[in-house]
């Protein structure tokens, strides 16, 4: 494909995630990227240093101009003027009026981490992991006005292993959708590929994850426990209470004991191994980190916390 053709693209998106589509673009020769749009530097860490965003780092170093609006919307007239053929967000984090939807000549177009119609929404990375689903993956959608509403362009699945974390599955959709992107969007512009509209029935709306949504409820069933702790590690994390202070579980065994009988809650020694009786069944603690303290293997954290043993997690 000549300069003259190639299809000139506005990408949008901030973090890591996003990275592997962005380079996808740039290094395919049917695309031209001109602009990328991201969110603004923010001060990052103890010393709050001003941090750009992965993406805009990216831009850069390809000499690509890079928008930071505070709001999009606030930016309507300078994307008009890049005249864009389409416009395709992975993980950008605003949302987007049908004002905006309006200006590529071809359409604008999304990347969503999981597979649609079943996940809409932000937490969809970790909600398969959490419900026990045997597969995950992407979507490739042209953008409506909805929330991942639009109708599906392409899509692949990926088979969730059995320690799967929202870590491994977040890396596997980022890099694996980076090419379902590109060979969607070749597939859609050459008239290859036609959209499939969404069944709404079939939905499920997963909302952002909170601070509190990573503590632990020992009531419940253990096989639930050790998938939250999988999906909910690193953000906002797995956490109990331990006295007064927070108890960060890290890592748990996808060994399932079936041990019944204490409390729920009770921690208790159990061939060398640390563990905490559930609702039902128990579990066997492999990394955890004490408030203030480094995460340390079980083992370690035992030989100066010998007298947990008969604790009560909260």
């Amino acid at each position: 494909m000549s300069n003259i053709n190639k299809i000139k693209t506005i990408f949008a998106g901030t973090p890591e995630f996003s990275i592997p589509s962005l380079k996808a673009l740039i290094n395919d020769n049917f695309f031209e990227v001109v602009a990328v749009i991201t969110q603004g530097d923010k001060k990052v860490g103890r010393k709050q240093i001003l941090t750009s965003p992965a993406v805009k780092i990216e831009a850069i170093k390809n000499k690509i101009p890079v928008l930071q609006p505070v709001k999009i919307e606030n930016d309507l007239e300078r994307i008009k003027k890049l005249k864009p053929d389409i416009m395709v967000f992975v993980s950008y984090g605003q949302i987007i009026k049908q004002n905006l939807l309006d200006i590529p000549r071809l359409g604008c177009f999304n990347l969503h981490g999981s597979i649609l119609p079943k996940y809409r929404g932000a937490a969809v990375i970790q909600a398969p992991i959490i419900n026990g689903d045997k597969f995950s993956g992407a979507t490739i959608i042209k953008m409506d006005e909805g929330l991942d509403t639009g109708p599906i362009i392409k899509q692949n699945k990926i088979i969730l292993e059995p320690n799967e974390t929202s870590e491994s599955l977040y890396n596997k959709i980022s890099i694996q959708g980076a090419d379902l992107l590109v060979n969607a969007l070749k597939g859609y512009i050459e008239g290859k590929i036609k959209p499939k509209n969404q069944d709404d029935s079939e939905t499920t709306y997963i909302p952002k994850l909170k601070k509190e949504d990573g503590k632990i409820d020992w009531s419940k069933d253990a096989l639930k426990i050790e998938r939250e702790t999988r999906a909910l590690n690193p953000f906002p994390g797995a956490y109990t209470k331990l006295e007064d202070k927070n108890l960060k579980i890290k890592k748990v065994s996808s060994n399932i004991l079936n041990i019944n009988k204490f409390p729920f809650g009770k921690i208790f020694l159990y061939k060398n191994n640390l563990v905490i009786q559930c609702g039902k069944n128990a579990l066997i603690i492999e990394k955890l980190q004490l408030e203030g303290k480094k995460e340390m293997e079980t083992k370690d954290f035992l030989q100066g916390h010998r007298d947990i043993e008969g604790k009560i997690l909260e």
